[in-house]
C-alpha cells in the first residue's frame, strides 16, 4: 500500500458564544473555515463540511463538521495509513484517488481530503 502523508493546511475555529464580539468573530471564522467535500449515504459529494485542526498528544486531529451539526474526528497518522477514526467504533477506510487527494469513508459518511501520496509528485 502506498504511504500517505497528509498536508492539510486547514484553519482551526474557535468556540465562543454568539452575541459577544468574540462569538461573532468565531462565527465569521467558522463561515470562512476551509471546506472539504463530504456526503452522507448516497448523496453526492459537495464542499459542505468545515474542518477544524487540533494538535494533541496523539498528533493532529481533524474535526469535520457537516451542515446539520454532525461531526467526525479523524487522527492524521504518520505510518502510511493517512487518517484513522479518532473515536467511535467504525474504522476509517482510506482510498487514494489521486496525487493530491484521498477519499475517507466512516460508516455512511464520506470525505474527500487534500493529501500528498508519497512517491508521487504533487500537481502544480
Amino acid at each position: 500500500m502506498r504511504a500517505l502523508a497528509l498536508l492539510l493546511a486547514l484553519a482551526a475555529c474557535g468556540r465562543e458564544e454568539a452575541g459577544t464580539p468574540e462569538g461573532e468573530a468565531a462565527i465569521a471564522q467558522a463561515e470562512a473555515a476551509p471546506r472539504v467535500a463530504c456526503a452522507k449515504g448516497s448523496a453526492e459529494l459537495g464542499p459542505n463540511c468545515t474542518v477544524e485542526r487540533a494538535q494533541g498528544e496523539d498528533g493532529l486531529t481533524l474535526t469535520l463538521r457537516h451542515p446539520d451539526g454532525a461531526f467526525r474526528r479523524l487522527l492524521v497518522t504518520t505510518d502510511g495509513r493517512g487518517v484513522v477514526a479518532a473515536d467511535g467504533a467504525e474504522p476509517a477506510r482510506v482510498t487514494v484517488t489521486g496525487a493530491n487527494e484521498i477519499d475517507v469513508a466512516v460508516a455512511d459518511e464520506r470525505y474527500r481530503l487534500p493529501a500528498t501520496v508519497q512517491g508521487q509528485s504533487p500537481a502544480r
